[in-house]
């Protein structure tokens, strides 16, 4: 068994490609569907694949429904009775403001002969920006940037931007009372605990407004004073487990990462090539775990951990602390990081991307790590260790026109990473 560059490349997006499709909604909404009420259904959402679910979801229905999603710009999709919105993410805009307001108001006034059926998927954090009174849409948008750059994990994020949301931890939740909720939910974050998708607004809170402020602390982010004093006070308490509100509230997650990499290790196994999932929850600095698993690459090429050939597959959300004038990018970063600690191994190739088709904040899901990465670097006189302190793995892969660019993918189970190991 032989891989050259374009036969590897091939069937690492061959993988990847498989991990999307197996997480799409139109495969996997259809047999979670809730019991029809006596009153309305009412369909809210939000999330890079809420607009795909939402149509998934109107398509399977036997009966009338109403409801309003917010997607991010360019992953709407046709809807009869649904009303789509796109919005801005990670930084959020006006769009998603008027949303998040539209959908608390058409949720007000239910019975309990009444369900909301609630589509969350990942991105549903900045695509439902509605802040506390006393805290301005600029101050969400600010603190957003400064979490974004700072290293903070998706679930450390999550519990400020909570404490900081009219919306956000249960609040969506108990507004709907006193009708049934029904949570169909598409996990992109480690552990696929609801209340980490979208900073679970329509599940209960564990975490305290305490914290967020001791988040805030660990990472340096100093807020506006105006912004302190409204974490620091009673309107910033979510709703708790065992709130009276949420006695009606089912939970059912429709996709995840583990499926989607099970998918991948199918399309491995059918290469004829044994798989390893390393798991689905890694977490860390992607130029850390990039280290990491190079060198658990390089080990299993020379026969000292997994027998070679083999495919190694993992997922999770890595971090990037930006400090350089790149422009980010976990997926790449961790590309970067694996590409110099293989130093041009003749047997390793590897691919990495978000499932959501967006890196970052850019329009490019990942990148592809060949053995000649780093070569082809050098030859156009690009230095990758300088890229790398520079936060610019996409700069560099551009260059290299290595990119994985996937355009809206409908879905979203995280990052996905791929290392194929040559005999």
């Amino acid at each position: 068994m032989t891989f050259d560059t374009p036969q590897a490349s091939a069937l690492l997006r061959r993988m990847f490609d498989a991990a999307i499709a197996a997480a799409q909604p139109s495969l996997t909404l259809a047999r979670h569907l809730p019991d029809r009420p006596k009153g309305r259904t009412i369909v809210i959402g939000a999330g890079k694949a809420s607009a795909a679910m939402a149509q998934a979801f109107e398509r399977a229905w036997q009966g009338p429904l109403e409801g309003l999603v917010v997607t991010r710009y360019g992953y709407a999709v046709p809807c009869e009775q649904i009303e789509i919105v796109e919005a801005a993410h990670p930084v959020p805009d006006t769009a998603g403001h008027n949303a998040a307001r539209r959908m608390l108001e058409l949720v007000s006034r239910l019975t309990e002969d009444d369900l909301v059926v609630s589509l969350i998927s990942g991105g549903g954090s900045a695509l439902l920006p509605l802040p506390l009174t006393g805290i301005s849409l600029d101050d969400k948008q600010q603190i957003n940037r400064d979490l974004l750059k700072s290293g903070a994990t998706i679930t450390e994020m999550n519990c400020v931007r909570r404490h900081l949301s009219a919306i956000k931890g249960g609040r969506l939740a108990a507004a709907c009372y006193p009708a049934r909720v029904c949570n169909l939910l598409l996990s992109d974050v480690p552990g696929d605990d609801p209340i980490d998708i979208a900073s679970g607004p329509t599940v209960p809170d564990p975490t305290t407004r305490q914290e967020a402020i001791d988040i805030l602390r660990r990472y340096g982010l100093a807020l506006p004073a105006h912004v302190m004093r409204v974490l620091d006070s009673d309107e910033a308490e979510t709703v708790k487990p065992g709130d009276p509100r949420l006695p009606r509230i089912d939970t059912t997650l429709i996709a995840t990462p583990r499926m989607a990499l099970r998918a991948a290790a199918n399309v491995a196994s059918a290469a004829g090539l044994p798989v390893h999932v390393l798991g689905d929850a890694i977490e860390g600095e992607a130029r850390d775990v990039g280290l990491v698993l190079g060198a658990l690459a390089l080990e299993s090429a020379n026969h000292q951990l997994f027998p070679s050939p083999c495919v190694l597959l993992s997922g999770g959300e890595t971090t990037v602390t930006v400090r350089g004038t790149g422009r980010g990018g976990r997926n790449v970063e961790f590309l970067l990081a694996l590409a110099l600690t293989l130093r041009g191994d003749t047997r390793i190739h590897a691919l990495a991307g978000d499932t959501d088709g967006v890196d970052g904040q850019e329009e490019i899901a990942g990148a592809i790590v060949t053995p000649d990465t780093l070569q082809r670097a050098w030859a156009l006189g690009i230095r990758p260790q300088d890229a790398l302190a520079n936060n610019d793995g996409h700069g560099f892969f551009e260059a290299l026109g290595d990119a994985v660019i996937t355009g809206p993918t409908l879905t979203n189970v995280n990052d996905f990473r791929a290392i194929l190991i040559a005999p």
